[in-house]
């Protein structure tokens, strides 16, 4: 290592971030990066660990103690070769993924953890800004087609892997432009839209085409494409929302938070006409469902000027230390307080909704509550779900954004190809070559895994792409990654 004893000499420093009074004034990342000097320091406190657990913590395995000894020695450009080695976008990661890595650092047993995603987004930047990343097409083609569905994480990574072993790539997308839940679903505040636009750039320069508007089995049918290529990957995502089946759920006012959240999304890139707004303005909010989406529906709320925004999260308050059941190197399920929650929110945890109010025109007015706890269920190591007696509560609420997650991919596909699926409703493909029940058609990311990480998208197209041009050639020099299903998904 460059510097043996920097995690001794140096502390952890994290980017600042804008006053919220001025960050709340615009959809633009807000984010103060530190200085280069800094940087190469926070670089030093990688630890000559021996044996680098982060390795096993990031699901694409970034060889992330090479990586920060690079920066440490102001050796960005092999840094950022190192980094591209595992990882297609570290620009996307080192703004989005929430840093498993981090949590299994060794140093962060004791110590502040290593700030592993802020000097992978600093990285891919300094490569940008250099104009180290440049259009790297195939020397030859094999002559073999690929037809890849969905835009998201997933799809474009397998797209460029697919495209540097040499086949003609396609990717088809339903929406207006391409990346999925990148484009729609993150707000600009976490990944301003152009950063998404300046790799796809490079990635139409090295040979992948786009098509948008094509909505595989409504649109366009399954067996012209079939017809077209030699070999399908599906990438479509966990689309299916979660809703709650309970009194007054028809409301005006109801909506699911990717509806918030994509519609925002189109305002700040300009559209400007939808059949109905959906809008915060001036509203009493409340964000039912945590996690990464929820906090995206905050912080868009407080954008477009709520009036309060609250926050109910059916799961009990987690501490701030790590829980004595989910020792390191493993996710620990503890207290996150993001940048949105910060700008404005009340958080209530415990609590479930069990009927919505409306007035005689429809439109939602409030919500009635319970305080619940999850108790231990006799023979079993699972928690049941228990309503606290006597503490119902009704809310006033005009706007109601439902961050529930995901229940599986858009059926229309699926059923149409005749694919098996899992239990858990995704489209059933191993692990070990990514292959569904039907011949030369192969699935990955959110389809075959269930609602996850980008990081974890990214890892599952590397792998795909490797078993689609093993299938396609019948062998393989592009990266095998074994991914660890028995791990504990976030």
């Amino acid at each position: 290592m460059g510097k043996t004893t920097g995690f001794l000499e140096y502390k952890r420093k994290d980017e600042s971030y804008l006053p919220v009074a001025e960050r709340l004034q615009h959809y633009k990342e807000f984010t103060v990066p530190l200085e280069e000097s800094e940087l190469k320091k926070q670089g030093g406190r990688c630890m000559d660990c021996g044996i680098p657990f982060c390795h096993s913590g990031c699901p694409l395995g970034n060889l992330i103690p090479d990586f920060n000894d690079m920066v440490y020695r102001g050796k960005w450009k092999e840094a950022a070769q190192i980094l591209h080695r595992t990882n297609n976008f570290p620009e996307f990661t080192g703004r989005l993924c929430p840093a498993p890595c981090e949590e299994s650092c060794v140093l962060g047993i004791n110590e502040d953890p290593v700030s592993i995603e802020n000097i992978e987004k600093n990285i891919a930047e300094k490569a940008f800004e250099e104009g180290w990343i440049q259009p790297e097409p195939p020397i030859q083609r094999t002559g073999k087609s690929v037809g890849i569905i969905g835009s998201g994480p997933a799809g474009l990574a397998a797209a460029q892997q697919l495209n540097r072993a040499g086949h003609l790539v396609t990717v088809y997308e339903r929406d207006e432009k391409i990346g999925g839940l990148l484009r729609y679903g993150i707000p600009d505040f976490k990944l301003q839209k152009d950063i998404i636009d300046r790799r796809l750039d490079i990635l139409t320069k090295e040979g992948i085409v786009f098509k948008t508007n094509t909505h595989v089995g409504k649109n366009v049918s399954i067996e012209r494409l079939r017809t077209e290529h030699d070999a399908l990957l599906l990438c479509g995502g966990s689309t299916q929302r979660r809703s709650i089946p309970i009194k007054g759920s028809h409301l005006k006012g109801i909506y699911q938070a990717m509806d918030f959240l994509k519609q925002n999304n189109e305002r700040v890139d300009g559209k400007k006409a939808w059949e109905e707004l959906i809008e915060a303005t001036g509203k009493k909010v409340i964000v039912i469902g945590g996690g990464d989406t929820g906090s995206d529906c905050i912080g868009t709320s407080n954008r477009q000027g709520a009036a309060s925004v609250y926050n109910f999260e059916i799961l009990s308050r987690p501490g701030t230390e790590r829980p004595e059941d989910q020792p390191w190197p493993y996710w620990p399920m503890r207290l996150r307080t993001s940048s949105s929650h910060q700008e404005g929110v009340d958080r209530v945890f415990g609590i479930s909704t069990k009927e919505f109010i409306g007035d005689d025109k429809g439109n939602l007015t409030g919500l009635v509550t319970c305080e619940v706890e999850w108790v231990d269920q006799p023979g079993s190591n699972r928690k049941q779900l228990k309503e606290i007696p006597h503490t119902e509560k009704t809310w006033e609420c005009d706007m109601a954004l439902l961050a529930l997650g995901f229940t599986g991919p858009d059926a229309t596909l699926v059923d149409q190809l005749g694919l098996q699926k899992d239990p858990r409703g995704n489209v059933k493909a191993s692990v070990n070559d990514h292959k569904t029940n039907m011949e030369g058609i192969f699935s990955a990311g959110d389809m075959r895994r269930g609602q996850s990480l980008i990081v974890w998208a990214i890892s599952e197209g590397r792998q795909a792409a490797h078993h689609v041009d093993e299938y396609l050639t019948g062998s393989s020099s592009l990266p095998l990654k074994n991914l660890q299903d028995d791990l504990p998904r976030r």
